[in-house]
C-alpha cells in the first residue's frame, strides 16, 4: 500500500486481516524514535549489518528516522503461506520492492485537509510533518507514476476500511488467479506467492 500519511493504511491493513487472516502487516525495521508498535525496532549497527548482507530493500528516511525492509522476512511470511502487506511511502522504493516478486500495487489516498484533521484528531504534535509528507507524497506520485502503475486507487474518506478490504481481496485474487491458457503451466494457488504491497 503506497500513500500520504493518515490515508489509513493501517487501518486498512486491519480490516483486510479480519477479512482474511493471511494478510499480515509487513513491520519494517526502523531505527529511530516514536511509534513501535508496527515496526522491528533495531539499532543503526544491526541495520547496517543486514543491509551489507544484502537483505534490505526499500530503505527510507523520514521523520528523523530510517525504514526498510528486510527481505527474509518477506520470505519467511509467504514460506509460511501467508500474505504480506508492506505500507511504502515513495514510488521508488515501491518500485525497488515489486522488482522481486509479483505484487499487487494499491494507492490509498485523502485529501490534504483530510490529511490535517485526521492527524489533528489523533492528537498528532507532529501534523506539520504530516502536511508536509502528504505535499512529498502528491509531488511523487505526479513525477513518478504513471496511470496504469496501480492495480487499485482508493479514497479512503470516500471508501471505509471494510469496503477498501473488500476491493484490496478481490483485485489480489484477481492478480494471482492462473489465465485460462497458463493455467496447466502454473503452480497451484496454494503455492502462488504473489504479493501484495503498499
Amino acid at each position: 500500500m503506497y500513500g500520504p500519511p493518515t490515508s489509513g493504511k493501517s487501518t486498512t491493513t486491519e480490516a483486510l486481516h479480519r477479512l482474511d487472516p493471511r494478510f499480515r502487516l509487513l513491520r519494517k525495521l526502523k531505527v529511530g524514535t516514536g511509534r513501535a508498535e508496527e515496526y522491528h525496532l533495531v539499532t543503526a549497527a544491526h541495520l547496517d549489518e543486514l543491509r551489507q548482507a544484502g537483505r534490505t530493500v526499500a530503505e527510507t528516511h523520514r521523520y528523523g528516522n530510517t525504514y526498510a525492509i528486510d527481505c527474509a522476512e518477506v520470505d519467511d511470511m509467504t514460506s509460511a503461506g501467508l500474505i504480506p502487506v508492506a505500507h511504502i511511502g515513495n514510488i521508488a522504493d515501491l518500485r525497488r520492492l515489486v522488482g522481486r516478486d509479483p505484487w499487487l500495487r494499491v494507492l490509498l489516498w485523502v485529501p490534504r485537509e483530510v490529511c490535517e484533521q485526521r492527524s489533528g484528531h489523533r492528537g498528532e504534535v507532529d501534523t506539520a510533518q504530516r502536511l508536509a509528507a502528504w505535499d512529498e507524497t502528491l509531488t511523487d506520485l505526479e513525477t513518478n507514476a504513471d496511470e496504469g502503475f496501480f492495480h487499485l486507487r482508493l479514497h479512503t474518506d470516500r471508501t471505509g476500511p471494510d469496503q477498501a478490504a473488500r476491493e484490496i481481496a478481490d483485485a489480489f485474487q484477481v492478480l494471482t488467479a492462473p489465465s485460462p491458457d497458463t493455467a496447466a503451466a502454473r503452480p497451484r494457488p496454494e503455492d502462488a506467492q504473489a504479493r501484495p504491497a503498499g
